[in-house]
């Protein structure tokens, strides 16, 4: 499928942001003199998702840029602080082994396992980021 210019512009606007926005946010924002609705975002962030383009926040319905590759197995942890929205992504092989042993247990397959964990970011915290 094409990256139309509908797609462009809602990841333009996800990586000029820094935060996570919400797909009526995506939509105001995209907007111009004809008024989109929010299926038409959606449509978008979905074929982005797809694409490893952008990540949804499930705890708070958002979705935010990727700038990078994952790996076919990698588990993703997005700290997501709670006083500037601020996202950090980071890949940990120890969660990953974790969350199979766990998944194993149960006969659970996961499809796409990440971990999202909310807390303050180093700035926010007012201490250096180790």
């Amino acid at each position: 499928m094409p990256f139309t210019p509908m797609r462009q512009s809602v990841l333009a606007l996800l990586a000029a942001s820094g935060k996570p926005m919400s797909a009526y946010e995506i939509a105001e924002k995209v907007s111009d003199a004809r008024k989109l609705k929010a299926v038409q975002v959606y449509r978008a962030l979905e074929f982005l998702q797809e694409a490893g383009c952008v990540h949804r926040l499930a705890s708070r319905s958002a979705y935010f840029a990727c700038d990078h590759l994952h790996g076919e197995r990698e588990t993703a942890v997005f700290m997501v602080c709670a006083q500037c929205g601020a996202v950090q992504e980071a890949a940990s092989e120890l969660v990953a082994r974790g969350l199979r042993g766990a998944a194993k247990t149960t006969g659970f397959r996961p499809r796409h396992p990440m971990i999202e964990v909310e807390g303050e970011c180093a700035e926010c915290a007012g201490t250096p980021e180790r």
